[in-house]
């Protein structure tokens, strides 16, 4: 997997907003994540600013209008941030993490039955028969 920027919570959330709506004006981020957020429209710019300077989104000025797209994918960056993730708290394994969760009291039981049916109903094209 190629070497992809480290983007923050927050520039994270601009990205979902331009994963979905790519390509798209400033403005119209800015107005998506003030409605879902108290971020005024000039911290919004300034993670568009930061997401540019990253290599992670590219931007055209169109009249007098930015307009920003990702210059990576959506499930390329969570496969990554997955994989960083269980690299730093689980040592890289996902059953640790499972174990833990399990543990911890949090699962529902829908999700103990979506958890059954991933790994004993699921077909060999299911993703989690893949290497």
């Amino acid at each position: 997997m190629n070497q992809l920027p480290q983007i923050s919570e927050a520039e994270y959330e601009v990205m979902k907003i331009l994963w979905k709506h790519a390509p798209i004006s400033t403005t119209k981020v800015a107005e998506r994540l003030t409605k879902i957020s108290e971020w005024s429209p000039k911290t919004v710019h300034t993670l568009l600013k930061r997401l540019v300077q990253k290599g992670a989104i590219t931007y055209q000025k169109e009249s007098r209008v930015f307009v920003y797209t990702p210059l990576i994918k959506e499930e390329e960056y969570l496969e990554k941030a997955n994989d960083d993730f269980l690299k730093r708290f689980y040592n890289g394994r996902i059953s640790r993490m499972v174990t833990s969760y399990i543990q911890s009291g949090h699962m529902t039981q829908e999700d103990m039955n979506e958890l059954r049916k991933l790994l004993f109903n699921g077909s060999r094209e299911s993703p989690i028969y893949r290497q």
